[in-house]
């Protein structure tokens, strides 16, 4: 067998140690590299730099404040998403990988992201915000107003206002769209909420009878910290869905003052209205009015008008 010492003196070539020295001038030459050895000067050593040489070239060789990555998925690093930092270590120079901008990023929309849970929404609902709503007609200012009200009252006290919003008017002029909107407006704010349109809902409330997971998902909806209806009477509505469900829903939350926010195609009047006839055509005023009761004293009812934002696209 080969005695080490010969054998480094036939691996380390004049070649090997010339590159060996530039790639050394090369690490030391990094401004990040320099500036860690300039503070901690008074408890680093030529021996420790020499013996920590792989560690400042694996950190000279990465990216660093995303410098050199266009996004999170096409990072550069060995570990996505993170990025090394120097550090020292029993007298020695290593490296501890902490999350890059990027990632801090990511995680911050993950995050927010986990504090909304949409039940039956369009995902492009569920990504719109507040800037994006069109201000040209009025009412979509008065919307936009109400909803940074709600808003601007949780920053100031604390506590969420008792009472949400009633947001009715015309198919696609942007009802769902505020909605979603002010739910991750609420989400940046670590504010859960709970999105759900009714009629596909309802829908499923009926399967769940059958998978006896019924009581289940009224309990999760109806303690949502923030619950957000959308398109309520667009269903067409059984005395059970109303009373049973509905009825259920809205009772609990006006008892606990929770906010919730609705949208419809109807005002108050005409939501009632619907509300009283079942799918077997028998009218039920005094049950209907029972549920716009809860309504009236869960919202403040806030007219939108303006263009179909559908018919543009």
């Amino acid at each position: 067998m080969e005695r080490i010492n010969e054998t480094l003196k036939r691996v380390i070539t004049p070649e090997f140690s010339s590159r060996l020295d530039e790639m050394k001038q090369e690490v030391l030459e990094d401004p990040g590299v320099q500036l860690f050895l300039e503070e901690n000067a008074a408890q680093i050593s030529k021996k420790i730099v020499d013996r920590s040489l792989s560690k400042l070239y694996e950190y000279k060789s990465q990216s660093h404040d995303c410098g050199s990555c266009q996004s999170l998925e096409m990072c550069t690093n060995y570990m996505k998403g993170y990025e090394p930092r120097l550090v020292l270590d029993r007298n020695l120079i290593d490296l501890e990988y902490v999350r890059c901008k990027r990632g801090v990023i990511e995680d911050e929309r993950k995050k927010v992201t986990s504090m909304i849970d949409s039940i039956h929404m369009p995902k492009e609902v569920m990504e719109s915000n507040l800037a994006g709503v069109d201000l040209e007609d009025g009412s979509r200012v008065v919307a936009v107003r109400a909803a940074k009200d709600f808003l601007n009252e949780w920053e100031r006290t604390s506590v969420l206002p008792k009472k949400g919003l009633y947001i009715h008017g015309q198919f696609g002029v942007g009802k769902s769209y505020l909605l979603g909107a002010l739910a991750n407006e609420l989400a940046a704010r670590h504010i859960h909420s709970v999105v759900v349109y009714v009629p596909e809902f309802f829908r499923e409330m009926k399967q769940a009878i059958q998978d006896h997971s019924l009581a289940e998902k009224i309990e999760f909806v109806k303690r949502a910290p923030v619950l957000m209806l959308d398109d309520i009477g667009a269903e067409t509505m059984s005395s059970w869905t109303r009373d049973e469900i509905l009825g259920t829903i809205l009772h609990y939350r006006m008892s606990e003052q929770l906010p919730t926010f609705m949208t419809s195609n109807f005002n108050y009047d005409e939501l009632e209205h619907h509300l009283s006839f079942t799918q077997r055509g028998e009218k039920e005023v005094v049950k209907a009015g029972r549920i716009m009761e809860r309504i009236r004293a869960l919202t403040i009812p806030i007219p939108l008008q303006g263009k179909n934002w559908r018919e543009e696209k």
